[in-house]
């Protein structure tokens, strides 16, 4: 017995579970007990041991009914597990009114290695709220952790153990975590946000890529305080320091080297992985990132 709860710990540690995953208080052997019904219940070899092909069936039962195990409070989940978020307005994807990133628009880890995530990518949706946002990404089969609504909501619609595709490169992708912020982008639209939300702020001198864009909406200061509340509650959980891509003592604001090969560690705009993309052109990230430290 002394043998199984040894394999349990040194798997635990390797995959990211705990105990109570299967309703245990420690590596013990009501552990391996609880291990061999759950096991029992799949089909599995019941063996009392959480080997790979048990432990993805575990984290796939928990994520199919994440909201069953969320704690006291607002959190994010990554690999499975919660990690606090100083924000009211959360909505996991298994909540009521929760948003949800179909299968096959992403690559899926259940059941492996906790992810290395070095970046986060800022990105603006160009649709009018996130439920289109994210019925838009299910059609284009592309993903994205979260999704920041016009009235500060975060949904988070995927868990960021996965590898979302988002932002355009391979490598980017597999080192990120990913957010699309409610915006369409476009003046022509003001008339419908002033309707529902009240006027968003306007944007006229934003650069990207060496060029001043167009005059574009902005993001309403709700949003970015919820931005805000999401990079701290990332780079607690994630261990990714609070750094915006630099050149020459300012904000890189075209395609960054180390972004691109994947080598950078920090907060980012889309605009920063390629010239094909100009999102999120204005938004300070070096003044955001001070303000959370």
């Amino acid at each position: 017995m002394g043998s199984k709860i040894a394999y349990n710990i040194d798997s635990s540690e390797k995959y990211g579970w705990q105990p109570d995953w299967f309703g245990a208080d420690d590596f013990d052997e009501e552990l391996i007990e609880k291990v061999i019904e759950f096991q029992k219940s799949m089909g599995l070899s019941a063996d009392g041991l959480v080997g790979p092909a048990t432990h993805r069936r575990i984290f796939t039962e928990r994520q199919a009914n994440i909201d069953d195990y969320e704690p006291t409070g607002e959190h994010i989940v990554y690999n499975g597990e919660f990690y606090p978020i100083d924000w009211d307005r959360v909505v996991l994807w298994d909540e009521p009114g929760g948003l949800r990133i179909n299968q096959g628009t992403y690559t899926d880890y259940s059941g492996k290695e906790p992810r290395d995530i070095s970046m986060f990518v800022n990105h603006w949706d160009v649709c009018l709220n996130s439920k289109s946002c994210v019925d838009v990404l299910n059609t284009r089969k592309v993903s994205v952790h979260f999704c920041i609504d016009n009235d500060g909501t975060i949904y988070q619609i995927l868990d960021i153990q996965h590898n979302a595709w988002h932002a355009s490169n391979r490598t980017v992708n597999e080192k990120s975590v990913g957010v699309e912020i409610s915006n369409a982008y476009y003046l022509k639209y003001q008339d419908w946000y002033e309707k529902r939300f009240g006027p968003r702020p306007i944007i006229s001198d934003a650069v990207a890529h060496g060029k001043t864009l167009e005059t574009h909406l902005g993001f309403y200061p709700v949003q970015l305080e919820a931005l805000k509340a999401l990079w701290k509650s990332i780079s607690e959980a994630c261990k990714v320091p609070l750094a915006a891509p630099m050149t020459g003592g300012r904000l890189d604001t075209g395609v960054n080297t180390e972004v691109y090969k994947g080598r950078f560690k920090g907060f980012l705009n889309h605009y920063n992985v390629t010239e094909n993309k100009i999102d999120c052109a204005g938004l300070d990230l070096v003044e955001m990132l001070e303000e959370i430290k």
